[in-house]
């Protein structure tokens, strides 16, 4: 089958998948192992003057409209059911590729599970920091579910944040379930943040966790509660030095916490080269690519930041762990050509989760 069409297929479809904003791909064997570039090791923001640097960011914050034309494409053919990713984000102009919806029906249900089962684990008291947010709807719908924490935090780019308040005030569907789960004071709200007793959206830049975490803590941001933080598709942006930061931050201020990471792995592959070169080409650098290297060096990065136990997956294999009767459903809705191209896009993305635990609530027995 994936012998009828010719080979520069293969990186066009990558160069979609990529253009999509990232999404569970799949990776080994498709050619020999290369060493990572030592121009991938570094960011080109470490080297850029602050003209450059504006650039490179501007490319990253592309990538959020990029996932969610493709999140609301997915879920308009029925993967799953989001009813608020419509007033976020236009309907795609056409249709995406069989493999980019499943690919981004694994991502939406793996991160789900573990998020979920963290809830469940400290029943829902808790907070969730959703990091790089961008259009994300998860809030809205843990508050259908009934699942909401005792607060949920996103943090983005201030004009990524800006977009979004402006769709929530403008949008009663948004607006109404925040005004709902509200308590006490007036809620505050200005172009660059919105905080009410449940829900708070911040602007802020990920690299300086100091300025992250006087943010957050003016919209009452609580370290002594149990918190889980999620990142997909965020800290392959930001140096190894700067997303080990990060993490260490993260580590260090939550006595009980859980960290769940979605992004690229197995990318010192040829298959992960010509992802890297796609993004290249859209001036949209992987500054932390060298962290990506493998599973274990997803998990290694991890548990030398101050976290106690790691697990790193690829989405292949958390696509086989989700319940199969819905993989079956999902799979009657479009057919799928390219197997074997899904399996290599799906093996060079990975969910990576990782805990500590002086509570002892079972957090390092969450597995898929």
């Amino acid at each position: 089958m994936a012998q009828r069409r010719a080979p520069a297929h293969r990186p066009a479809q990558a160069a979609q998948w990529e253009a999509a904003g990232g999404v569970p791909q799949g990776g080994g064997g498709s050619g020999g192992q290369v060493n990572v570039a030592p121009s991938m090791a570094t960011t080109a923001r470490d080297q850029l003057p602050a003209a450059g640097l504006d650039e490179a960011d501007e490319a990253v914050r592309g990538t959020c409209e990029d996932a969610s034309v493709c999140k609301r494409f997915a879920v308009s053919v029925g993967y799953w059911k989001d009813p608020y990713i419509q007033y976020f984000v236009r309907q795609a102009k056409e249709r995406k590729a069989p493999e980019i919806n499943r690919g981004y029906y694994a991502r939406v249900q793996g991160v789900s599970y573990l998020l979920e089962a963290f809830l469940k684990k400290t029943e829902c008291n808790c907070q969730i920091v959703n990091l790089g947010a961008g259009m994300d709807t998860l809030f809205w719908r843990l508050k259908d579910e009934n699942l909401l924490p005792r607060k949920y935090f996103e943090v983005d780019f201030p004009m990524i944040v800006a977009r979004k308040i402006h769709n929530i005030k403008s949008k009663p569907p948004l607006s109404k379930p925040i005004i709902e789960t509200h308590s006490g004071d007036s809620l505050l709200i200005d172009s660059h943040s919105l905080d009410s007793s449940r829900y708070s959206i911040v602007g802020a830049d990920l690299r300086f966790s100091s300025d992250l975490e006087e943010k957050l803590k003016k919209h009452k941001l609580d370290v002594h509660l149990p918190t889980v933080l999620v990142a997909e598709c965020v800290l392959v942006y930001m140096t190894p030095q700067q997303s080990a930061n990060l993490l260490k931050w993260a580590a260090s201020t939550f006595p009980v916490a859980m960290f769940i990471n979605y992004e690229q792995v197995n990318m010192a592959d040829r298959f992960g080269q010509i992802m890297i070169e796609n993004l290249q080409r859209r001036q949209c650098n992987l500054a932390g690519v060298e962290v990506c290297r493998s599973l274990e060096s997803q998990k290694e990065r991890l548990l030398l930041n101050g976290w106690e136990n790691a697990h790193a997956i690829d989405m292949m294999k958390v696509y086989s762990f989700l319940p199969q009767a819905d993989v079956k459903r999902i799979e009657e809705l479009e057919f799928l050509d390219e197997k074997e191209l899904f399996e290599q896009l799906m093996q060079h993305y990975c969910i990576c989760w990782a805990s500590k635990d002086s509570s002892n609530l079972g957090l390092a027995d969450i597995t898929f």
